[in-house]
């Protein structure tokens, strides 16, 4: 195998090391050679590494819990990097600002490695330990660093690329190290860039929790560059006195005098009391600063500030009534079900891709509820909706727009859900046509209605598909860039079948459909080796069938076998029979189960029958809503 230039330069300090005690400087980077040098002058033998050190668990306990702002934020980034960038013998960590492990994200590959017994969550990875290291040098120099092969100090870690970025509080203190290790044979070019903008993206989720009642303004040079981690955040109290502005900010403003203590009026011309009333009119608005320099800005949290020409205190929002729990055990589930939430709370597109039946449109309600937004939740089909009228529906018409049109005409559901959130389902079956007019809004946020006049709504955009959108794209049945617009946020749902909070699942929805009946143990084994096809909606109708079972207020496994058969429900369902004269709630359930089935058969009436045991005429009674 021949060796790169690199290597044999790196192969050189190691030799000119052991006979002289300090490493060549002309074959090494300078902030890896200095590294070196202070390993040297703390005693480090690079032949005889010493024992890792671990703190107890009650420490390792106490630190998370004391670093668990950034450490939630910081995981929800760990699993996405593990996605974007997850290659053979990888791992992602999070550590202290000293250096101590708190979380680790790892492949198979990696976690069966020789040397994985020392890397994990309680080891202390500092220099003086451990050697030149991402997570110790990092943590040394409080800049990003990338230690490559046999630019570490011990010859253990030899094998891994590690590259590591400091999280820097509002404060400018260092609140935490991101590191992304793998087998320095499959590095990619790319990790370095990606783990930085996960070291941004948890630094400006730290700016915006501490400042959460104060004025957040973002705002860059461009609009489309508004919600994303190039946007500079200023935050400012009701007398527009800056308080804090995150490295973007400082960058944007360079040379303004934008520091803490100065007010709105010393970097930005014009009021700020008419800039805080404009951006509760408006959700963009033009901002210029003193020299002249043109930004596009946003008040992220506008709807807790009232609207007046004298800027007041903070008003609390409204209570809201909390949306039904999306169960997340599921370690992986709680990461998106918390990065969903973060980007709602900043009003960032969403888009959640999954199988049927998987809650795609529950984790939509689930984003509504964390933006505190006091609008309402707006759920669109987009396959359901005419071609010819899907225009008039979301954006709405005026009285006469056309033949049929409704006497007032409609504000459309684009409207309908102003200050609140609009969720497209199964927006992979939009058609061509209509991309092109939702592209046009996600650049300014206005509707026209059909026979009227330009309107400005607010709402979070939150859309969903069980589509191949790349697939799509491929073949142009869909728009790249209204996919580029619709995913600032995208996140995938597990099929049931991969989760590991099954149990969780299954007794949440029985508790819903009969809290009177508990599922044992056994009979939530039985159910998980099932292969559940159509997820959690699959499993939502197979434990109402069991509900109707007269066995008591404990369904065993036997029950399971007996009612849902030995195999697939589509093949071995007992037949749902529903006496005369039964009470009309019952009627109900049985009605919701055809309407349910029928739904994952794909409309399809002869197989609805077949799963569920019963005859078409009952699929065709329950469908036109009569009792059987």
């Amino acid at each position: 195998m021949t060796m790169l230039p690199g290597s044999r330069r790196l192969d050189g300090a190691w030799l000119k090391l052991d006979d002289q005690d300090h490493p060549p400087g002309g074959q090494m980077s300078a902030d890896i050679y200095d590294s070196w040098m202070r390993c040297i002058t703390m005693g480090l033998d690079a032949l005889r590494p010493p024992s890792p050190e671990f703190v107890d668990a009650a420490v390792l306990r106490q630190e998370q819990q004391r670093c668990s702002l950034v450490r939630g934020l910081a995981l929800a980034e760990m699993h996405t990097l593990h996605q974007q960038i997850a290659g053979s013998n990888f791992m992602i960590a999070f550590a202290t600002a000293e250096g101590l492990l708190l979380d680790i994200i790892s492949d198979s590959s990696f976690s069966d490695a020789s040397d994985a017994a020392c890397i994990r969550a309680g080891s202390l990875w500092t220099e003086s330990i451990c050697g030149t290291n991402g997570l110790g040098t990092a943590a040394y120099l409080k800049r990003p660093i990338v230690v490559h092969g046999r630019e570490h100090f011990f010859a253990r870690y030899n094998n891994l690329t590690c590259v590591a970025a400091p999280i820097f509080a509002p404060d400018g203190e260092v609140a935490g190290i991101l590191d992304a290790s793998s087998d320095c044979m499959s590095r990619q070019a790319h990790t370095q860039a990606l783990v930085a903008m996960a070291a941004t993206q948890i630094e400006n989720g730290l700016f915006r929790e501490q400042h959460r009642g104060d004025i957040l303004i973002a705002f860059h040079n461009r609009g489309e560059y508004l919600h994303t981690l190039s946007a500079g955040l200023l935050a400012v109290d009701n007398d527009g006195r800056i308080l804090a502005a995150n490295r973007a900010a400082r960058v944007l403003l360079h040379g303004l005098p934008a520091s803490a203590g100065r007010l709105f009026g010393d970097v930005f011309r014009g009021r700020f009391s008419d800039f805080v009333d404009e951006g509760r009119r408006k959700e963009r608005q033009r901002l210029e600063d003193d020299v002249g320099s043109q930004f596009v800005a946003t008040i992220e949290n506008s709807r807790q500030f009232p609207m007046t020409h004298r800027v007041l205190a903070p008003r609390p929002t409204p209570p809201k009534s909390p949306a039904a729990p999306f169960i997340s055990a599921d370690q992986r589930i709680a990461a998106v079900v918390q990065r969903v939430a973060v980007a709602a709370a900043r009003k960032m597109p969403i888009l959640i891709r999954g199988e049927t039946g998987t809650g795609k449109e529950q984790m939509a309600r689930h984003a509504h509820a964390a933006s505190r937004r006091s609008g309402s939740f707006v759920a669109v089909n987009c396959a359901a909706l005419p071609d010819s009228l899907i225009e008039a529906e979301l954006f709405g018409y005026t009285e006469g727009a056309f033949t049929g049109a409704r006497k007032g005409g409609s504000a459309g559901l684009f409207k309908e859900a102003d200050g609140g959130t609009l969720f497209l389902d199964e927006i992979g079956d939009m058609p061509v046509t209509l991309q092109a007019v939702l592209l046009r809004f996600l650049d300014d946020w206005t509707v026209r209605p059909v026979g009227g006049s330009k309107r400005e709504v607010d709402v979070l955009l939150v859309s969903a598909t069980n589509a191949d959108l790349d697939d799509a794209i491929a073949k142009g049945r869909f728009r790249s860039d209204l996919l580029f617009r619709l995913n600032t946020l995208e996140v995938t749902l597990l099929p049931l079948r991969e989760r590991t909070d099954f149990a969780d699942i299954a007794r949440h929805l029985m508790h819903k459909i009969d809290p009177s009946i508990a599922l044992s143990e056994a009979a939530i084994q039985r159910l998980a080796q099932r292969g559940w096809d159509g997820n959690i909606r699959e499993l939502r109708n197979a434990l109402a069938r069991l509900s109707l079972s007269e066995t008591g207020p404990v369904i065993d496994a036997e029950t399971v076998d007996v009612v849902l058969g030995a195999g697939r429900p589509e093949r071995m369902a007992p037949k749902i029979t529903v006496e005369e004269g039964a009470p009309a709630d019952l009627h109900e359930i049985q009605r919701a189960l055809v309407l349910s089935t029928f739904a994952d058969t794909g409309n399809n009436i002869s197989r609805t029958a077949r799963r569920l045991g019963i005859s078409r005429n009952t699929v065709y009674r329950a469908l036109r809503g009569k009792p059987d």
